[in-house]
C-alpha cells in the first residue's frame, strides 16, 4: 500500500488503538494474532531490502568461494609446501583445518551476536576472512597453510551462522525464506567463481596463491558496506531502544504509513515482550540450559541440529572439497573444468529454490527432493563398482577406466547436486526462524556447529573411507545416511513458511508441530482473505 492512501490507513490507524498486547498475546496461546496479521498487511520490498540483503549476501560468496577454491588449489600446489606431492592426510587435514575453525566460529557466533548485535560480527568476520586468505596465499609450509585455512574457517563459521539470522530478522514474512536461500545463492555462485578461477590459474606457475588470496577482495567490500546497515529492530527492541528500532522499520518498510510502522513496532514489541523478560532475567547458561529442559526449545533445537547433520553426512561437501581428485582419477582431462559442472548445476538449482521456496514451503521441497539425492549417490555407487570392477574395487593412478561408467558418475553427481541444491541445500539455514528471540542466538550457534562438526567429519573421512570400504562402499554408504535423513524429515520437520518469527513458537508447544503449523497457515492465510475481501 503506497503512503496516502486514506481508507486503508485509517482502518490500520484505528486498529492501533485496540489493545495490542492481549490480542498478540493470542500467538502466546498457540493462535494467529489477527492483530499481528494486520500489521504485516505492508510488506512491499523496496530497493532498500534487497542493498541490505544483497551486502550480507557477500558472507555468502566468501563461504562458497573458500569452500570451492581448495578443490582446485589441492590438485596444483604440487611441491610449492614442501613435499613433492602433498599425501592424502595432509589433503585431509588442509581440507579439515577449515572445517574445524569453521565448527569454533559457528559455535560462538549465535552467542556472540545477542551480546554485540548481528552486524558487528559479519565485521569481525570480514577481518578474519582478510588475514586468511593473505596469509594463505603467501604459505611456503603444509603447517602455516593448514594455521591460515583454520583461521578462514573461524571467519567461515561466524559468517554462516550470523547472515541468515540477520536477513531472517530483517525480511518481511512472506519473503523470508527466500531472503536466506539468496544467501545460498551467492554460497553456490561463490563456488562457481572459485571453479572458474581454479581453471583460469590452474596452468599458471603457483597458480594456486591467487586462487586463496583473492578471496580476501568480497570481504574487504562487504567490511566497507557494513557501515551503512542498520542493527537488527528485533535486537534493538530486545535491548530497549524503540526509537532506533522505528528507524529501522520505516527503512525497511519504506512504502508504510507512520501508522503502520507504529503498528508493526507494537506487534513487535508485544510479541518478544516475554523473550525480553527472560533475557534480562536469566543467566547465558541458564539460557543455554533451557535448549535442553524446556520442551519446545529442546523440538526446535533437534530440528535444527537434526537438518543441519543431513545437509553434511549426505556428503555433498565432498564433492566441493576433493571433485577434481575424484574426476582426475576416473579419468577426465580437465578435472577443474569438469567440477565447474558440478557447482553450476549447485547455483542453478539453488535459483529454482529461490523462486519456490515461499510459494512450495519447506517441507513440501524436502519431502520431494531428498529420494532424487538417494537415487544419485545410489546410481554412484553402483557406477563405482562396475568401474573399478576390474582393480579390485578400488580407484587406482594411472588406470584407464572405461568412459561410459565415468559419464554415469558424472551424470549421477549432477542429479544428486541439482536435488541437494533445490531443498537440503537451503532449508537447513532457515534455521534461526525456530528459535525464540532469547535462545535464538545460542540455537542457530549449537546448529551451524553441528554443521561443522558432521563436515568436519565427512570431510576428514572422505579420502579415508574411498580407500577402506572403496568408492562403491563409500557412495553407498552416504545414500543411507541421506535415506535416514528423508526419514526424519517425514516424521520431525514441520513446514512454518508464511508464518513470522514469532508465530513459529506456537508449533513446538506440544510436539514436533508438523500438524500444528499446518493448522497456524491455514488459519493466517483465512485472516488474510477476510483482510482482503473488506477491502
Amino acid at each position: 500500500m503506497a503512503r496516502g492512501e486514506g481508507k486503508e490507513d485509517n482502518n490500520c490507524h484505528s486498529t492501533v488503538k485496540a489493545d495490542t498486547y492481549l490480542d498478540v498475546a493470542q500467538c502466546v496461546a498457540g493462535e494467529i494474532s489477527e492483530f499481528a496479521v494486520i500489521a504485516e498487511g505492508e510488506e512491499h520490498t523496496t530497493w532498500f531490502i534487497w542493498l541490505l540483503v544483497c551486502c550480507c549476501t557477500i558472507s555468502g560468496l566468501l563461504f562458497g568461494y573458500d569452500t570451492g577454491v581448495i578443490s582446485g588449489a589441492l590438485v596444483t600446489i604440487d611441491g610449492d609446501l614442501g613435499p613433492a606431492q602433498l599425501s592424502n592426510g595432509q589433503k585431509e587435514f588442509i581440507t579439515s583445518a577449515t572445517t574445524l575453525g569453521a565448527l569454533l566460529g559457528g559455535l560462538v557466533a549465535g552467542a556472540m551476536s545477542d551480546w554485540t548485535g548481528r552486524r558487528p560480527v559479519l565485521g569481525i568476520a570480514d577481518i578474519i576472512f582478510i588475514g586468511g586468505a593473505i596469509g594463505q596465499a603467501v604459505s611456503h609450509t603444509v603447517w602455516s597453510m593448514i594455521g591460515c585455512r583454520f583461521l578462514i574457517g573461524i571467519g567461515v563459521g561466524l559468517a554462516s551462522c550470523i547472515a541468515p539470522l540477520y536477513i531472517q530478522e530483517l525480511s518481511p514474512t512472506r519473503l523470508r525464506g527466500r531472503m536466506v536461500v539468496l544467501n545460498v545463492v551467492m554460497i553456490t555462485l561463490g563456488q562457481v567463481i572459485a571453479y572458474g578461477i581454479d581453471a583460469g590459474f590452474a596452468n599458471i606457475n603457483e597458480g594456486w596463491r591467487w586462487m586463496v588470496g583473492l578471496g580476501c577482495a568480497p570481504a574487504t567490500l562487504q567490511l566497507a558496506l557494513l557501515a551503512y546497515l542498520p542493527e537488527s529492530p528485533r535486537v534493538l527492541v530486545r535491548r530497549g531502544n524503540m526509537e532506533a528500532a522505528r528507524k529501522v522499520l520505516s527503512r525497511v518498510y519504506a512504502l508504510a504509513t507512520s501508522a503502520q510502522v507504529d503498528l508493526k513496532l507494537k506487534v513487535l514489541h508485544a510479541t518478544v515482550e516475554r523473550s525480553i523478560e527472560i533475557a534480562n532475567s536469566t543467566t547465558f547458561w541458564e539460557r543455554f540450559r533451557s535448549m535442553f529442559s524446556n520442551p519446545v526449545n529442546r523440538r526446535a533445537l533437534t530440528i535444527g541440529c537434526g537438518m543441519q547433520a543431513f545437509q553434511q553426512l549426505c556428503g555433498f561437501n565432498t564433492l566441493m572439497y576433493y571433485s577434481a581428485s575424484l574426476f582426475q582419477e576416473i579419468g577426465f582431462n580437465q578435472p577443474t573444468a569438469v567440477g565447474l559442472i558440478i557447482s553450476g548445476t549447485n547455483f542453478l538449482f539453488t535459483l529454482f529454490a529461490l523462486k519456490y521456496i515461499d510459494i512450495v514451503g519447506r517441507r513440501k521441497i524436502m519431502i520431494f527432493s531428498a529420494p532424487g539425492m538417494v537415487f544419485g549417490l545410489t546410481l554412484a555407487s553402483i557406477a563405482f563398482h562396475y568401474m573399478t570392477i576390474h582393480t579390485g574395487g578400488n580407484l587406482i593412478a594411472g588406470v584407464h577406466y572405461p568412459h561410459g561408467w565415468a559419464g554415469v558418475v558424472l551424470l549421477s553427481m549432477i542429479i544428486f547436486v541439482a536435488l541437494y541444491a533445490t531443498g537440503l541445500g537451503n532449508v537447513p539455514w532457515q534455521q534461526g526462524e525456530l528459535f525464540s528471540l532469547e535462545v535464538r542466538g545460542i540455537g542457530t550457534s549449537l546448529s551451524t556447529a553441528t554443521n561443522w562438526a558432521a563436515n568436519l567429519l565427512i570431510g576428514s573421512t572422505y579420502l579415508s573411507l574411498m580407500s577402506a570400504i572403496t568408492p562403491a562402499g563409500a557412495f553407498g554408504f552416504y545414500a543411507s545416511l541421506c535415506l535416514l535423513g528423508w526419514l526424519f524429515c517425514v516424521f520431525c520437520f514441520p513446514d512454518v513458511s508464511g508464518l513470522s518469527l514469532e508465530e513459529v513458537q506456537s508449533v513446538f508447544k506440544t510436539g514436533y508441530g508438523i500438524q500444528e503449523s499446518a493448522r497456524l497457515r491455514r488459519v493466517k492465510r483465512e485472516i488474510r482473505e477476510r483482510e482482503k475481501a473488506r477491502f
